[in-house]
């Protein structure tokens, strides 16, 4: 079959596909409704949890441990204690903080209050500090553990139980989150799968007899596929629409108003386009799925 042929029977696959969409105009607005309310719920949960991961990632790059060392360890100790630090291959970076840093820094952050701390300068009680940072924030509470048996450490901190309900939090919103959106996707499926099969019900004896003339399984099912693409497509046309515009509405807005916000969203741009390609090919591939899996059994004559 030659180029112009085969985009021919496309053509008209094409066509037919449009006819069927038109023909059954109530159930194919049944069906692209799912999609549109299905695909807009998605946008939104898949907006908010890609914004929820990267806040987490933020968060966890943030995690650090920090070892207080003894007071009484001389110097050449405490550069053991650094060397050991940084032979653990969990370790990105260990930066070393003094107790007059330190005290500064405690200072500055209390503000007009500070003031009262000024005479500890001469006697400074605080320690000097290894501030150590992880390849991956999961590593943070292995690596104190470990560092709390090196010598040389008075104590060593690193929010425990912050750090692990924030880790155990995020996963669970993570699983949470595709939970949902994996029950949204089975749900507009099935709803295609019902509709289109209601179109093929009333085509039963049309395709019997294409079969019996020779007509071949993928001569049968193409308008029907092209028919679910189709609805897809516009199922997926108004979440598109409301992500890209909503999503970007909503980041200038929150970026104006509290502009020293801890927590930055994701840039509106590039990321509603990807999520916007994202919709699109959910919708399609909806649409094929519940189209090839309506057919199928319709073709075994």
């Amino acid at each position: 079959m030659t180029w112009d042929m085969k985009l021919k029977t496309f053509g008209r696959h094409g066509k037919e596909g449009v006819k069927s969409l038109t023909r059954n105009r109530w159930m194919s607005l049944a069906s692209i409704s799912a999609v549109t309310v299905t695909l807009l719920l998605v946008g939104v949960f898949a907006a908010l949890l890609l914004n929820l991961n990267d806040i987490g990632t933020q968060i966890e790059e943030d995690v650090e441990v920090r070892v207080f060392i003894d007071r009484t360890s001389e110097e050449a100790s405490q550069d053991q204690l650094q060397a050991q630090i940084e032979e653990l291959s969990a370790v990105s970076s260990v930066e070393f903080q003094s107790k007059e840093e330190g005290l500064n820094q405690l200072i500055e952050s209390l503000g007009d209050d500070g003031e009262a701390f000024e005479s500890l300068k001469d006697e400074n009680p605080l320690n000097d500090v290894f501030v150590v940072k992880t390849e991956q924030p999961e590593d943070t509470i292995m690596v104190a553990q470990t560092i709390e048996d090196f010598n040389s450490v008075e104590k060593v901190e690193y929010a425990k139980e912050t750090v692990e309900r924030l880790f155990s939090v995020m996963d669970v919103a993570r699983n949470v989150g595709l939970a949902i959106i994996a029950g949204l996707l089975f749900t507009a499926m099935f709803l295609i799968a019902n509709t289109i099969r209601i179109t093929i019900v009333a085509r039963k004896r049309e395709i019997e007899i294409m079969k019996m003339v020779g007509a071949t399984n993928w001569f049968i099912r193409w308008p029907f596929l092209f028919e679910g693409i189709l609805i897809g497509i516009l199922g997926s046309a108004i979440p598109i629409v409301v992500v890209v515009f909503g999503y970007d509405y909503l980041y200038t807005e929150i970026t104006t108003r509290f502009p020293t916000l801890f927590i930055e969203l994701l840039p509106a741009y590039p990321f509603v386009l990807k999520v916007s390609a994202l919709l699109l090919a959910m919708g399609v591939l909806i649409g094929l799925w519940g189209s090839f899996t309506s057919i199928r059994k319709y073709l075994k004559v």
